[in-house]
């Protein structure tokens, strides 16, 4: 067994854990991160990259779909299309692959060391990894943990076989003839949807009174429609029951309380992810918990001297880029620069047909804050640049305080709209108020321009609508 050892010890290779190690590199600091699997953790392996890869693969899918049924408003014919599945996964995991090696090479260029194996906590500055090579004892001087999430699964519906989580459903080497997606949450509609456009017979089963319960209705209501134009069926206030053993069946009960069930290939179960805590002796160190969550303040320290915590194992929301900001901030502040957590906003996207973006506060939990609130919205019904897509579902609302104008929120729904939420982002963390918006030049004809449009609409002198 070999001994090493470093100043900063990084458990973890996904998004936050290697821009810690890289951002530590960069400041000179003597950086290990540990991996058992390969770097980029999920949403580089089977999270945000492959998904979006599938997604737009199944948007233009659908697009040569729809011409070949005369469903085009541009006067393009096609003919049906077919597609190569193996041909759509093997480029989807050749995106991962070459990001995979980025990740790596740009490790290396910082300076940092990679281990691969897993790591086992002996106490909080040591660590043990069973490598391929033979087990290896790490000691730091601080320990950074970032084991982010795992799929949640349901007690009487385990992962297996017909039963699969996303990352499975990430890998399907054929399109299922009838999908059941669990959860009517962003992963399942956003993995449902993309399914449903290569050609499966898609339903989802949610428990709550419509999908995409995180959101208001507002957001939420586009989601649905263009679900049902899709061919998706929808069955909210539903609850899955059990898996026969015998039949391909699922039961449930209906919002009504009808007895039913529904057959399917593949049952895709999208209730939630949890924090990845267990299997690498953290109970050893016997940290504050928050709930299923590490406790960490704003410079992410956890109760424990020299143990830092980031990413989706410190809580709410478990976004990649929150994860990212928080491993920087950890690298920054290990190398003794004065660094707190005092973002404004993490933008959230949801990357459905259409897609949501949201940064800051909605109206919603604004009116629950004390003080007056002017949010007005503006639909891509009436921009130009959305009716040239043949896309003009959605719109852009921005939140604001009625007194000083101050932006708190931005919120928007639209196809192809993810790009932007950086815009928003900025817009908030500059303190920018709606007179800051409606004075700057958005260039025409983009999609961008409602959200000046938005702001103009809520100083009441709109003027394309």
């Amino acid at each position: 067994m070999t001994e090493i050892t470093c100043k900063l010890l990084v458990i973890g290779a996904g998004p936050g854990g290697y821009t810690c190690a890289i951002r530590a590199g960069q400041l000179g600091i003597d950086t290990i991160i540990v991996e058992a699997e390969k770097p980029g953790g999920t949403c580089l392996n089977v999270g945000c990259i492959p998904s979006k890869a599938l997604i737009h693969a199944a948007g233009e899918y659908e697009t040569i779909a729809r011409a070949a049924d005369g469903k085009n408003a541009f006067g393009i014919s096609a003919a049906p299309p077919s597609l190569n599945f193996a041909r759509t996964i093997a480029w989807k995991d050749d995106i991962v692959r070459r990001l995979n090696g980025g990740v790596a090479g740009l490790l290396k260029r910082a300076g940092a060391r990679y281990v691969a194996g897993r790591a086992s906590f002996r106490d909080g500055k040591t660590v043990e990894v069973e490598t391929p090579s033979g087990r290896q004892v790490i000691r730091a001087e601080t320990v950074v943990i970032a084991t982010g999430s795992e799929p949640v699964a349901l007690p009487f519906l385990p992962f297996g076989g017909r039963v699969i989580s996303s990352t499975e459903a990430l890998a399907l080497t054929e399109i299922p003839k009838k999908l059941v997606v669990v959860g009517g949450g962003y992963i399942g509609l956003e993995l449902g949807t993309a399914l449903a456009k290569m050609g499966a017979a898609v339903t989802v089963v949610e428990a709550a009174p419509r999908i995409l319960p995180q959101y208001d209705v507002d957001l939420s209501e586009p989601i649905a429609r263009r679900l049902t134009a899709l061919g998706v069926t929808v069955l909210t206030g539903a609850k899955v029951q059990a898996l026969g053993t015998e039949s391909a069946a699922l039961a449930i009960e209906t919002a009504s309380g009808e007895q039913t069930s529904l057959e399917a290939d593949k049952i895709l179960v999208t209730v939630g992810r949890r924090p990845a805590t267990s299997g690498f002796g953290l109970e050893i160190l016997d940290l504050d918990m928050d709930g299923p969550f590490i406790r960490i303040d704003d410079r992410c320290r956890t109760s424990m001297h020299g143990v830092s915590a980031i990413g989706d194992v410190t809580g709410e929301p478990m976004l990649a880029h929150r994860a990212m900001a928080q491993g920087e901030m950890v690298a920054e502040i290990v190398a003794g620069r004065r660094r707190a957590w005092d973002r404004i906003s993490i933008p959230a996207i949801c990357f459905t047909d259409p897609e949501i973006v949201t940064v800051g506060l909605s109206p919603n939990e604004v009116s629950s804050r004390g003080f007056e609130v002017k949010t007005d919205l503006f639909p891509f019904k009436a921009n130009g640049r959305a009716l040239t897509l043949d896309r003009e579902d959605g719109f852009i609302r921005t939140v604001a305080r009625a007194d000083n104008h101050l932006l708190l929120g931005i919120q928007g729904v639209g196809a192809g709209i993810a790009e932007l939420s950086a815009a928003f982002g900025l817009a908030l963390e500059m303190g920018a108020r709606l007179e800051d918006v409606a004075m700057t030049i958005h260039a025409h004809p983009t999609q961008g321009e409602a959200f000046h449009e938005a702001a103009l609409k809520s100083l009441g002198h709109a003027i394309h609508i």
